[in-house]
């Protein structure tokens, strides 16, 4: 349900467990037609053949998944990755509806993609024209998570260069209230550092998997610090 704010300093806030990011969305696409937005995930190629690729849990759960993103690597045919499930390049902002038949589609997703657009508004509105009762879920980093305060104090940030936007759950609220949204739900993720696990071994690799749990433990007791958030809207 859309979340009703004052907006004031030190209004209280709705305290929901954090989620596993992969596992929600997929399982919010189960059996159904999905429409992926920017989901190649091209600055961690190495997750495509493992669990961590959230593209691929979605095509494991869905009837039909066709992606879009508008990465240069994606050839003129785009790319099967699936049985059931394609991938071509094309802006996932300002969508080609005279190539994609909106009515085809019963789930929209946008994994980690808002914070790479110049303007996530105008991205919410569009898809809230061209997909009226739909479904519409995304996910994004949260700036002022627990793990960004940890490396601030050792004089680090962890920013792909491609991120225009860092978002908190009150600014998220705004979005949802600013593109017309009338039924929402805003939900943490816990923290994840699949990338620097998979490129690491021995000590390290145990040294990263203590401090993820760590930070998950932290998490749990303030969800407000948690790494991202997923929104669920209804369109």
């Amino acid at each position: 349900m859309a979340q009703t704010l004052t907006y004031e300093t030190f209004e209280r806030l709705p305290r929901t467990k954090p989620v596993d990011r992969i596992a929600y969305i997929a399982d919010c696409c189960k059996g159904k037609v999905v429409l992926d937005v920017g989901c190649l995930d091209e600055t961690a190629l190495q997750k495509r053949d493992t669990e961590h690729w959230l593209h691929k849990r979605i095509a494991n759960l869905a009837k039909r998944v066709f992606g879009v993103d508008f990465s240069s690597k994606i050839p003129d045919g785009g790319i099967t990755t699936a049985d059931n499930a394609k991938i071509v390049r094309g802006d996932g902002v300002d969508l080609a509806l005279e190539v994609i038949n909106a009515d085809d589609f019963q789930i929209i997703v946008a994994g980690e993609f808002i914070e790479h657009i110049e303007s996530p508004l105008k991205f919410f509105r569009n898809v809230r024209a061209a997909f009226p009762g739909r479904e519409l879920v995304i996910s994004t980093p949260n700036g002022p998570a627990f793990a960004n305060t940890l490396l601030g104090m050792i004089q680090r940030e962890v920013q792909h260069p491609d991120h225009l936007h860092v978002f908190t759950y009150k600014s998220l609220n705004t979005l949802c209230m600013r593109a017309g949204f009338a039924d929402w739900e805003i939900v943490p993720y816990r923290f994840f550092a699949t990338e620097m696990i998979l490129n690491s071994t021995g000590a390290r690799r145990a040294f990263v998997k203590f401090v993820e749990q760590f930070i998950r433990g932290v998490e749990r007791m303030f969800p407000l610090l948690c790494f991202g958030y997923i929104v669920r809207v209804r369109l």
